[in-house]
């Protein structure tokens, strides 16, 4: 299992909290620096994937952060997002962030587990993730909770990296994912292992068809993935 602090004895899960709380602060600029701004793109991109469910949904947003996904489902016109997840720092970061612009009243993060939402079966109209699954510490138990908390049609939006596999895309991305991308991270976020982490936990995690067969053995219906940006990230979209 790959883990942010290899020489922290705790679960995954204890230490990606403590990873995120260690680099909320520095997080967003960090997402949208070390990307060029496309991971808002790839945002608006994910939710457009959600148009198409019941007029003013309830969407849950899993591994919700400092709340950028849940803030661009604004755009689905819901009746109310509920952003979930295991970092206090992040949350307080994203509450901030949208009390700041009015949306407290449509918006609502809390501390929860994505591996034990604490909603009722056949909850929620919309669910999505972005790049929070590969944090799972058990996969199968946080994906068997997402569609528990669906509503039966209910839809599943995933983003999350993934490896470009076309010449020279996948060697920039290589050289860059491996060599560049920590040492900056390291220099601005003060976290030696956060940015050795997100490399190594990208190439062990189950992409594209491996992915979808994994939706698939849970009981989503109708899975596909679309890869963005020559194969950086990909959207998987399941139906329950």
């Amino acid at each position: 299992m790959i883990t942010p602090y290899k020489d922290n004895k705790s679960g995954k899960k204890e230490q990606v909290a403590q990873m995120f709380n260690n680099i909320a602060r520095r997080y967003d600029f960090l997402n949208h620096f070390l990307s060029l701004g496309i991971d808002n793109i790839w945002r608006r991109k994910a939710i457009h994937c959600l148009k198409d469910i019941s007029t003013e949904p309830v969407i849950l947003d899993v591994a919700s952060g400092t709340g950028d996904l849940a803030i661009a489902a604004l755009k689905l016109n819901p009746k109310k997002i509920i952003g979930i997840d295991i970092s206090e720092e992040m949350l307080n970061i994203g509450i901030q962030k949208i009390n700041k612009k009015g949306y407290q009243n449509i918006i609502e993060l809390k501390k929860g587990d994505s591996e034990n939402i604490e909603f009722d079966n056949d909850f929620f109209d919309g669910l999505t993730v972005a790049f929070g699954v590969r944090n799972f510490e058990n996969l199968n138990k946080g994906l068997s909770e997402m569609y528990r908390v669906l509503k039966p049609g209910g839809k599943a939006v995933i983003l999350e990296f993934s490896k470009p596999r076309l010449f020279p895309v996948k060697q920039l991305y290589d050289f860059y994912f491996k060599a560049v991308l920590p040492m900056l991270g390291k220099i601005i976020s003060k976290d030696s292992s956060a940015y050795t982490y997100l490399p190594e936990s990208v190439n062990a995690f189950p992409e594209r068809e491996q992915f979808i067969q994994e939706l698939e053995n849970l009981g989503f219906k109708n899975c596909t993935f679309k890869p963005l940006s020559f194969g950086i990230a990909t959207i998987y979209v399941g139906l329950k």
